[in-house]
């Protein structure tokens, strides 16, 4: 087995990992990062390969804009917070 095939079976397990990490993590921030691993990990599988043009766009425009997008999406839709409630129960609770 040479370096380069050895190098291989490591960003695919990398791959695989950050896309089972993706699936199985219930934290929306913390699925997200193991998918930004999972680009990483294919970049790198790429440059193995010599597809050194593919491999610079998979990291600029899907581990870059697209995770940023994502990213920006969740905080804006606030998940990943498990608050006790809203305002309105609270008062509820006051006045029932």
């Amino acid at each position: 087995m040479d370096f380069v095939e050895l190098l291989w079976w490591v960003f695919a397990a990398i791959t695989v990992a950050g896309g089972l990490g993706m699936v199985l993590l219930k934290n929306p921030v913390g699925s997200l990062l193991s998918l930004v691993l999972s680009f990483f990990g294919l970049a790198a599988i790429y440059l193995l390969l010599g597809a050194h043009f593919v491999a610079a766009i998979q990291v600029l425009l899907y581990a870059g804009a697209i995770m940023v997008l994502f990213l920006f999406t969740i905080m804006l839709l606030n998940l990943g917070h498990d608050y006790r409630g809203d305002l309105r129960n609270v008062a509820w609770s006051f006045i029932g």
